[in-house]
């Protein structure tokens, strides 16, 4: 018998992710010549373990893909995209945008799409370099705490921080910790380019070959593809990966983030991709202009 080829897949612990990889994780579809090993761990992990080249099939923030173009190409299937909504910043008190001026923003990590788009929105400078692996730092307009995603609802209610940038679920609970919203990027990248904030993304590594690059991106889209054909079935596993979200909140954040732009990217969808990626090089804030490479 062949020895089938083993593919290491990163994705975060949430419901989305587990969603669109239901399929692979539990065997539901059959992956020829293919076995695959499932690592769940956050979004900022991710990023930082690319630069090793450790996993075949990996989730990326695109700001975290800016510094990574070299080694992995992305996949045309499995992109997260705020369409007119997307991470946010919440406050304890209401406040505005304005407002965040000198404050000091929870945020979930430098390489997040969320922490660009932020930088965007309010016109940071980051003095510290996004891949350069720090815990606090200075944007000039405010300043920032790395901290775990899934801690920073408590740390704004708690009042140790002035602000709060949110990721995944929270986007859905921040109103029952009493907090405010401040900002949402998907909503205010919407209004300043008319496209969808494009968040993450799964990207392969080059050095895997063609061939194997193709089967392997085709098999993650039959993955996503059965989920949405399977939804309670896969809805039911990726309930375990909601923390704290109901049935319903759980299907409505999948909504939100596997959709039809999960398919495929989509022309628009690219486009969105090589303006984000173009404003954050023309802001400084991205080093180098990224020369965006698909499969397919």
């Amino acid at each position: 018998m062949t020895e089938k080829t083993l593919i290491r897949v990163g994705h975060s612990p949430d419901p989305d992710d587990a969603f669109m990889f239901y399929a692979l994780a539990k065997d539901c579809i059959p992956t020829g010549n293919y076995r695959f090993e499932h690592e769940l761990v956050d979004i900022e992990t991710l990023n930082r373990r690319a630069f090793s080249g450790e996993l075949e099939l990996t989730a990326l923030s695109l700001h975290a893909y800016a510094y990574l173009a070299d080694q992995y190409l992305l996949c045309p299937c499995g992109a997260s995209m705020g369409d007119n909504y997307g991470p946010m910043v919440v406050a304890k008190t209401p406040m505005s945008i304005a407002d965040l001026q000198g404050k000091t923003i929870a945020v979930p990590g430098t390489l997040t799409t969320a922490f660009l788009a932020l930088n965007l929105c309010l016109g940071g400078k980051p003095t510290t370099p996004a891949r350069e692996p720090h815990t606090t730092g200075d944007a000039g307009v405010f300043k920032y705490e790395v901290h775990a995603f899934d801690e920073i609802l408590n740390l704004v209610e708690a009042g140790k921080v002035d602000a709060g940038l949110i990721i995944h679920e929270g986007q859905l609970t921040y109103g029952d910790q009493g907090l405010h919203l401040v900002v949402d990027l998907g909503k205010w990248w919407m209004e300043d380019t008319g496209l969808p904030l494009p968040l993450g993304a799964n990207a392969i590594r080059k050095d895997l070959g063609q061939p194997t690059m193709d089967e392997v991106t085709a098999l993650l889209k039959q993955s996503i593809e059965y989920g949405l054909e399977h939804r309670q079935e896969a809805l039911d596993y990726a309930l375990q990966y909601g923390r704290d979200l109901d049935n319903q909140k759980a299907d409505d954040f999948v909504g939100m983030y596997v959709n039809d732009w999960t398919i495929d990217f989509g022309a628009r969808g690219r486009e969105a991709v090589a303006t984000l990626l173009n404003r954050g090089h023309e802001a400084g804030l991205i080093p180098n202009p990224v020369a965006l490479e698909f499969i397919g």
